[in-house]
């Protein structure tokens, strides 16, 4: 017998390799929303080619389309009324864009300024007509990535899965590629970026069997842990009069979803470890574990390695639920999906009626340039009182919230007059961990915590008088503030007419949990003290002046 015949060559690696396409970061236009008709489809052009683009009015009926007039040299027709045959110029220099008005009927509007020609920066709101687009100089795209793309030419496997960002939407192919496994999925974002919705996505493409069942972590009560979860037997203990599943047999063969995991109490952190180890619940009052077959989704706001480094979060409980991450931009960072997810919105509440509505360019633009603190759900309800307010008319400026609606009328710089007039900026005294931010939007409040963990501002400022004899003197100014996990606003800015108009703030470190102490401290400004106090038994920090 002979000897088996031996390769004399290597096999190289590259005939082997899974060659993943090159990212190239390159400049890119979003056509975003058209007013008149919010459902039209979105578009991403990609400018790597592009030297000169024109924009103008399409013939009605048409389509939105870029098409190549030679070279370097592209159009952009819409078919705006509103928009001018040659409404606009984008030229590419040397090393940045400018956009140029050709003279058109209605103007060219960059970030609602009027202009007639600028440099364009990152991000950019550009309105010709009632026609919206987004400007973005370094969008990453596969090599081998369209010129164009219009959003009725996405598949989304799943409801919710739809984007025109490449980076969110290889995110979400990734997603979709482990859905029919058991590998676990740890959804972060902040609240009311569609982790839940991201959550349903995956259960419907594993093909389970089982329900989809979500449990708010945070609600959990600490005494009733282990009965809510792992269900109990008749006469467990007093009350219980009948068996009851609990919410994991719920999953049984299905997807159990873990809403706001960071927040599940350290007792449900170890009980539910055990249920991951060895696929089995105890429920209470019963002598032998059942077995289950879940599928374990998890999404949370919060930092979980961080959580683990403060002793707030077991780490072998984050071993487990390790598999796939999957990270949601917030709104705001998102706003070239803005028109897509305005589309699906209307047709979600509406239906058919969806069809008929459209916007005026002003609250086209408010919806545009308002940084959606609340995300996606406040995107929601916002469209939602929108077209009833409206009826069957055109959804104005005024059927939007406040907040939104002002997002079109930047506050001006407050001028710094005096000591009591002026603007005080204090210095902190404490440990700084984190940064606030407070946007004033009409008489709503809203602070936005650097670490994304948002306090919301439950009062707002008011002013009180007290009346010595015949003269009137200012009282107290205070500022109640709901605050996330005993922590407090420390440094606020002023003026002198009592209004919060703008604040840098800064987080302390945690207080007594005996409750025996009161925190303080103290920040100065201009001869002025202000004390910042805080019970620890209380909900609210008090600035007082």
């Amino acid at each position: 017998m002979g000897k088996p015949s031996e390769s004399t060559s290597t096999l190289p690696h590259v005939a082997y390799a899974r060659r993943s396409p090159s990212v190239l970061p390159q400049p890119h236009l979003f056509l975003v929303l058209r007013a008149d008709e919010p459902l039209s489809s979105s578009i991403r052009c990609g400018l790597q080619e592009v030297t000169e683009l024109t924009f103008g009015r399409a013939r009605e009926g048409a389509a939105s389309r870029l098409e190549q007039i030679n070279g370097g040299r592209f159009a952009m027709t819409v078919p705006d009324r509103w928009m001018s045959s040659a409404h606009a110029v984008l030229r590419k220099g040397p090393d940045h864009w400018v956009l140029e008005d050709l003279q058109s009927k209605n103007g060219t509007l960059v970030n609602g300024e009027r202009c007639e020609r600028t440099v364009l920066d990152d991000g950019d709101l550009l309105e010709l007509g009632h026609t919206f687009f987004i400007f973005r100089e370094a969008t990453a795209v596969a090599e081998e990535g369209r010129r164009t793309l219009h959003a009725n030419e996405l598949r989304p496997s799943a409801p919710g899965l739809a984007t025109m960002i490449p980076e969110l939407a290889e995110q979400f192919g990734r997603l979709e590629a482990v859905s029919h496994s058991l590998v676990s999925v740890v959804i972060q974002g902040e609240s009311g970026t569609g982790k839940e919705l991201v959550a349903q996505a995956v259960h419907k493409l594993s093909g389970r069997s089982g329900d989809f069942v979500a449990v708010n972590c945070a609600a959990l009560p600490q005494t009733l842990v282990e009965s809510e979860l792992f269900g109990y037997r008749k006469g467990a203990f007093s009350g219980a009069t009948e068996d009851r599943t609990g919410l994991i047999r719920s999953a049984d063969h299905g997807t159990l979803f873990l809403d706001e995991i960071g927040d599940l109490p350290a007792p449900a952190q170890a009980v539910f470890l055990r249920v991951l180890q060895e696929s089995e619940v105890l429920p209470v009052g019963a002598t032998r574990p059942l077995k289950v077959d879940i599928r374990l989704l998890a999404a949370t706001h919060r930092d979980l390695e961080t959580l683990v480094a403060d002793n707030r979060f077991r780490s072998d409980l984050l071993a487990r639920i390790s598999g796939l991450t999957l990270s949601l931009p917030p709104l705001r960072e998102r706003r070239e999906d803005l028109g897509l997810l305005i589309g699906m919105l209307l047709r979600r509440h509406f239906e058919n009626r969806a069809q008929q509505v459209s916007f005026s360019s002003e609250a086209a633009r408010a919806l545009l340039l308002y940084s959606w603190p609340l995300n996606i759900r406040e995107l929601e309800k916002c469209l939602t009182t929108a077209v009833v307010l409206a009826r069957h008319g055109m959804i104005q400026e005024s059927h939007l919230p406040g907040p939104v609606s002002a997002s079109l009328r930047p506050s001006p710089e407050p001028e710094e007059s005096s000591a009591e007039a002026g603007t005080h900026i204090f210095d902190a005294v404490g440990k700084r961990v984190g940064e606030l931010q407070v946007l004033r939007r009409a008489r709503f409040l809203h602070v936005i915590a650097g670490d994304r963990d948002r306090i919301e501002l439950r009062h707002p400022l008011r002013r009180e008088r007290e009346d010595v004899g015949n003269d009137s003197q200012r009282g107290r100014r205070r500022i109640d503030i709901g605050v996330a996990d005993h922590e407090f606003l420390e440094d606020v800015v002023l003026n002198g007419t009592g209004e919060l108009f703008r604040c840098h703030a800064l987080l302390l470190g945690s207080h007594d949990v005996e409750g025996k102490h009161r925190q303080h401290g103290t920040v100065h400004g201009h001869g002025h003290r202000h004390l910042v106090e805080r019970d620890p038994g209380e909900q609210h920090a008090h600035v007082v002046n």
